[in-house]
This record gives structure tokens, C-alpha cells and sequence, in this order.
């Protein structure tokens, strides 16, 4: 797992709890930083899923 990869997924985890989070408390501000968060989260681990895919293929 590369550095893209892991801070995307843990982006993603952090937003899914802001967001349930802010549905909790009913703070709707709250509730889309989540999920903006989570989606810069998959964007960011998606990078990192075809950067390593990419790396596979590079012959060393």
C-alpha cells in the first residue's frame, strides 16, 4: 500500500464519521465537510490504486 493509497482510505473513514456525525447532531455544515472529505478520500486512494497498478507493470 502506498503513501496515496493509505491517507485516501483514512480520509475516506475520517468523513463517513463527520458526516454521521453531523446527521447526528443535525449540523448540516458538519455533515458536508464529511462528505467532501470522504469523497477527496477516494479520490486520493483511486490515485493511489492506479499508481500501484501502473507500478506493476514498469519492469524494475
Amino acid at each position: 500500500m502506498n503513501k496515496d493509497q493509505a491517507k485516501g482510505r483514512l480520509d475516506e473513514v475520517k468523513g463517513k464519521i463527520k458526516e454521521a456525525a453531523g446527521k447526528v447532531v443535525g449540523n448540516d455544515k458538519l455533515e458536508l465537510r464529511g462528505k467532501v472529505q470522504n469523497a477527496a478520500g477516494k479520490v486520493q486512494a483511486t490515485f493511489g490504486d492506479a499508481k500501484a497498478e501502473i507500478r506493476k507493470h514498469i519492469p524494475k
